[in-house]
């Protein structure tokens, strides 16, 4: 255990550095969120939604996973890059503990989009968001789980697709029906029956709702406690299924 904690800080140093040198980096990735917050936002003032819910306390859950769902889907565009210049190679052949150098990776990647959402937040008060503390702090917990699972997921898949030609096409081609049926914008519950029974199946809904909730001081809520469940469970079973890749790669260069 502490050689992986050692091991983890390592890589996790490593690539810290690399983003704090690019401030550009840091804020991209709320461009879209933030453009949602601004000109999506106030079209919804108003509107009935969600059981009667501020429209703000819909729409700001569901931008902040959109951010962790964007930004942690696409993380894998660097191991892209790194296998192209040998980095990868070099890094596995290494004594660093497989599960550390996915970990250092999605552990950053968690605690950049944490800081993100920080802001995103932060912009949506300004603009007439309430909601508790302890709902905030729910939220952004909800954010570094789902951002360590779809990252663990997006450096899998990386690493086993060629380049950049067949990753972004096949990231898109998930990220895209899931942003449209997990409710992210507006509840599901204002869809037709059939799209909100198909949306059930997507994962990301449960904890959308788990957020909504939180954001409205209801902590003790079955949503909540199915989010959370999920979103641990998804975190487990994909830094799993991530390490067991990366360890993969290792042996086939034997």
């Amino acid at each position: 255990m502490p050689a992986l904690l050692s091991d983890t800080a390592l890589v996790f140093g490593r690539y810290a550095r690399k983003v704090l040198r690019s401030r550009f980096q840091m804020l991209f990735g709320m461009v879209m969120p933030l453009l949602y917050l601004v000109l999506f936002g106030p079209l919804l003032t108003g509107l009935p939604l969600d059981g009667g819910r501020d429209s703000w306390q819909v729409l700001a859950p569901g931008l902040l996973l959109q951010l962790a769902l964007f930004g942690a889907s696409f993380a894998g565009f660097s191991v892209i890059v790194e296998k192209g210049q040998g980095v990868i190679d070099r890094m596995r052949v290494t004594p660093v503990s497989r599960l550390a150098l996915l970990l250092g990776r999605v552990l950053l990647d968690a605690a950049l989009l944490t800081c993100q959402s920080v802001l995103l937040v932060g912009a949506a008060l300004l603009m007439g968001l309430r909601a508790p503390v302890v709902g905030l702090l729910i939220g952004f917990a909800f954010v570094a789980l789902l951002t360590v699972a779809l990252g663990s997921l997006s450096y899998a898949l990386a690493m086993r697709l060629t380049g950049a030609h067949q990753f972004g096409p096949t990231v898109n081609a998930v990220t895209l029906p899931v942003m449209l049926l997990s409710g992210l914008m507006l509840p599901m519950s204002l869809a037709p029956g059939w799209l909100d029974a198909l949306s059930h199946l997507v994962p990301l809904r449960y904890l959308v709702e788990a957020v909504r909730d939180a954001y409205a001081g209801q902590y003790a809520t079955g949503d909540v406690l199915v989010g959370a469940l999920i979103a641990l469970g998804l975190a487990a079973a994909a830094v799993t299924a991530g390490t067991r890749v990366f360890r993969e790669e290792r042996t086939s260069l034997r």
